[in-house]
């Protein structure tokens, strides 16, 4: 019997990090982050030996050495985990047509329509991904989306975990009020402000105080606190950017070396396009200056491309048209409006040289 349990979040177990352990089983068993080396970087994955002392994504890499002198730190390699992502994403596209990609490591999967035992999947979801990627994932199983996702959370690594409907609101009412889908962290914060801390503290409150303080959210996380989410996976998500962004080891000063950054990162932008089989047709630059005030500027082409030279010529447009009299902090370089690289245009790259 399903009893109604036809959703199923799997999301990789410290994704970033096990990549590069199963690149070196060197690093197994010692405390390791993957992220910037700088002081001014972050963590973007802990392992699970970092986790003990306290570290965990987004902390800056000062405060991770303060708290774990002898930590590892490894630098990121984005195309290596876009390549194992691809693996992990083309096995479990066999297990459900409607899938749902969240991000590189995360997706929802709608099983209504499979007669298996939604556990039974989960486990062999889990020893396939492991059999065939070396990389293991946790799998949460619900009735809805969100409480899915909380669910894949629940017994991490390798876990497996299943909220039923009469485990409602039981089930949550000692969590943090942050783990009920759709609140961040400001919306965190005013609920604090409230003496809101615990899910037991949301479900005294009445949905039109929700709905006062909070608009739509208040509603949507009035219902998911009770286990209600009437959302349907969609598969029909497409990505609305790419882009290279990178807080500097130390603040430019020089417009020469600033455009050497707008160089490379050109490269790899135009690279990643390619890779991806996608061209844009905005080109956006981000500057962060040394005092923390951040600027953007943006240029719609005439045909969507993926070629360097276009792309480092506007970024470089861009960028010389800003007043830069202050210290560079952060440098991005994107592209939006993205279509399908199978269906060319012609670019000014393309016509013949007289």
């Amino acid at each position: 019997m399903k009893d109604g349990l036809n959703f199923l979040h799997m999301d990789l177990d410290a994704f970033f990090a096990s990549v590069e352990e199963l690149d070196n089983p060197n690093l197994k068993g010692h405390p390791m982050v993957v992220g910037g080396r700088s002081e001014r970087g972050i963590i973007t994955t802990a392992n699970y030996e970092a986790r003990k002392y306290g570290l965990h994504s987004a902390m800056p890499i000062f405060m991770a050495k303060k708290l774990c002198p002898n930590i590892i730190i490894v630098p990121t390699r984005h195309e290596r985990y876009e390549k194992k992502s691809r693996e992990v994403f083309k096995i479990i596209s066999k297990y459900s047509t409607l899938i749902e990609k969240m991000s590189i490591d995360e997706a929802c999967l709608d099983i209504s329509h499979l007669e298996k035992d939604p556990v039974k999947l989960a486990r062999e979801i889990q020893m396939e991904v492991f059999k065939k990627t070396g990389l293991t994932l946790s799998i949460g199983i619900s009735y809805n989306k969100s409480l899915a996702k909380l669910a894949s959370d629940w017994n991490k690594p390798r876990g497996i975990f299943v909220i039923r409907k009469e485990m409602i609101p039981r089930i949550l009412e000692n969590l943090p009020v942050e783990k009920i889908s759709g609140v961040g962290e400001k919306t965190k914060e005013k609920l604090n402000s409230f003496g809101v801390y615990k899910v037991r503290d949301l479900l005294q409150l009445k949905k039109p105080l929700l709905k006062k303080q909070f608009g739509k959210l208040g509603e949507v996380i009035y219902d998911r606190a009770r286990g209600v989410d009437n959302r349907k996976v969609d598969n029909s998500k497409v990505r609305k950017s790419l882009g290279i962004e990178r807080t500097f080891p130390r603040d430019i000063s020089s417009m020469k070396e600033l455009m050497g950054y707008v160089k490379d990162f050109s490269k790899q932008l135009s690279q990643d396009l390619k890779d991806r089989k996608i061209m844009g047709k905005t080109i956006s630059i981000k500057l962060k200056f040394n005092n923390f005030e951040t600027i953007t500027r943006s240029m719609t082409l005439d045909n969507a491309s993926d070629d360097f030279r276009e792309i480092y010529l506007k970024s470089s447009y861009l960028i010389r048209n800003v007043d830069i009299n202050r210290p560079v902090r952060l440098l991005g370089i994107s592209s939006s409006n993205l279509t399908n690289a199978d269906f060319t245009q012609i670019s000014i790259w393309d016509y013949p040289k007289k």
